[in-house]
């Protein structure tokens, strides 16, 4: 074989295999990064807990947040999610940690203890009426709605959840995405057919009708997982108490909104 031949060869062949190593090395450190995050020091027992049913690691990956992006954890109770994003998006990246009054009142006690003496420097702590939020236009780069969109559709008779528009809240949030930016979408299952009809009674949505309301709102299903499935839940116990507790079918899905 041609000398030069051999050599520019063997050249293709290294820059090559130090391509592949580059890609593979970054993608590693993406993924430590999440794990890392789960991993944090100072994470309460609670969290811990939770992180057997919920996978956090796995549902910030489908996410891709990076260091320095601005995340918005909406109705985030007491801040699980939020304190998670804070570590992956770091010092220059910013949490805003998004409830009404009704998940902060839900929420005492755990939500002081992790906020306390500004522990999570990065994260911000909004109390907001959720029909009228003013978020600026496209600011963030992520959404995370993890088991609360049903309650854009829960009607309340006895008065402690507020009305809510759900059209208008999906369309602040869409309209607060940068282009290209993902919301991130977990929600208890409800039977096929049922659309909305099982957010009151059941703490539930159907996956078929939540994927017609955001692209409604501009923002498409880029990837689902099966992560959360759980094929034994019935779908027709309520979600968040007794028997169903920690058990349910979750669907899990990445929305973008479009580049333009």
């Amino acid at each position: 074989m041609n000398r030069k031949l051999l050599t520019r060869l063997l050249w293709q062949a290294s820059s090559l295999l130090c391509a592949v190593s580059l890609f593979a090395g970054s993608h590693t450190l993406a993924a430590d990064a999440y794990d890392a995050a789960v991993a944090h020091a100072g994470r309460s027992a609670a969290d811990l807990k939770r992180d057997v049913l919920d996978r956090p690691a796995d549902i910030l990956r489908l996410s891709g947040i990076k260091p320095g992006m601005r995340i918005a954890d909406m109705l985030a109770g007491d801040g699980y999610y939020s304190e998670l994003a804070s570590y992956v998006v770091g010092p220059k990246g910013q949490v805003f940690m998004i409830n009404n009054a009704a998940f902060d009142h839900w929420s005492e006690g755990p939500l002081q203890a992790r906020l306390d003496k500004d522990r999570l420097g990065n994260v911000e702590h909004r109390t907001l009426d959720i029909n009228h939020m003013a978020l600026e236009p496209g600011s963030l780069d992520a959404v995370f709605l993890i088991k609360v969109y049903h309650d854009l559709y829960w009607v309340d008779s006895e008065g402690v959840w507020p009305k809510v528009d759900a059209g208008a809240v999906l369309d602040q949030l869409a309209r607060a995405l940068r282009p290209n930016a993902v919301l991130v979408l977990v929600d208890h299952s409800a039977q096929a057919g049922s659309g909305s009809s099982a957010a009151s009674a059941l703490h539930r949505i159907e996956e078929s009708f939540a994927i017609k309301d955001f692209e409604s709102h501009g923002l498409k299903v880029v990837a689902k997982s099966d992560l959360l499935r759980r094929p034994d839940d019935a779908r027709d116990l309520v979600s968040y108490k007794g028997p169903a507790l920690g058990k349910t079918d979750r669907f899990v899905l990445v929305l973008r909104k479009a580049a333009h």
